[in-house]
């Protein structure tokens, strides 16, 4: 090979490496530098915090760090990208293997990305690892579900049934699937929360419903607010959706693990047994 060729070759490669770190770099920005001001202004922790705050250091290993929707200049030049609305992969929880995953709040309210083939939600290849790989599920929920852009671009809307809870229901039978719910769920999320073995919310930040006051407003002419609609006392202490509150997102990640600690890795396997 010629010199040229090879500084062409070179050259050509080189691009292509740092496009690819322009992706994952802009994906680690999540909904950039405002969005995520909002959301540690509401009191609540972005899902990256999140995912770091519960589980082992060092030990998560990312799923899909390019998925995105790209911008490009007249040349094709790649700009910028708008990472996807969830954030999955595999970590350690005191040490034992968990698939984890959760909306991230910052890039459109957390709703579905509405790609063919989702990271995370009902159905998303987060659930495909905790199947295949026996570990448990911890979802980290904070998001609205699907839209109507995202039900646009796929052509039709998931009904449950047919494309939707499926794998969520069979994992119940298969690992323990625990589900934080860290803010606002709705529709699908909402629907993934209360298929868990054990659900925790925060006080004061967290709500949980099919649908938010606008829906109400609209179909029953109520206003009502999203705590009195979906808060802790309606979603655990009335309505029994939700097992349990906790005073921070810190507090209820303790209790993930304290849940973890008693429970065996997947329904082939004894629990863990501790020195007393």
């Amino acid at each position: 090979m010629s010199d040229r060729k090879l500084e062409n070759e070179l050259g050509y490669w080189e691009e292509k490496i740092d496009e690819l770190d322009k992706r994952r770099t802009d994906a680690a920005k999540m909904g950039g530098e405002a969005n995520v001001a909002r959301q540690h202004a509401a009191g609540r922790l972005t899902v990256r915090e999140r995912i770091g705050g519960i589980s082992d250091e060092g030990s998560f290993r990312e799923v899909g760090t390019l998925a995105g929707t790209g911008t490009y200049d007249d040349n094709l030049k790649l700009e910028g990208v708008t990472p996807a609305t969830y954030v999955a992969g595999l970590a350690k929880i005191d040490g034992r293997s968990v698939a984890i995953g959760g909306e991230d709040f910052t890039v459109r309210g957390g709703t579905s990305f509405g790609a063919q083939r989702r990271k995370g939600g009902q159905g998303g290849y987060i659930e495909d690892l905790a199947h295949h790989y026996k570990i448990p599920l911890v979802n980290l929920i904070d998001g609205a579900g699907g839209s109507v852009t995202s039900a646009k671009r796929r052509g039709f809307v998931v009904f449950p049934g047919v494309d939707g809870f499926e794998r969520s229901v069979e994992l119940l039978g298969e690992v323990p699937v625990i589900s934080a719910v860290l803010g606002t769920a709705a529709g699908g999320p909402a629907g993934r929360a209360i298929l868990s073995h054990f659900s925790v919310m925060v006080d004061g930040t967290s709500q949980i419903f099919a649908a938010g006051p606008p829906v109400v407003k609209r179909s029953l002419g109520q206003t009502i607010t999203k705590e009195d609609l979906g808060g802790p006392k309606i979603a655990v202490n009335k309505a029994g959706s939700v097992h349990n509150t906790a005073a921070t997102e810190e507090e209820a990640f303790e209790q993930i693990r304290r849940f973890l600690s008693f429970m065996p890795t997947n329904v082939w396997e004894h629990p863990p047994v501790l020195p007393v």
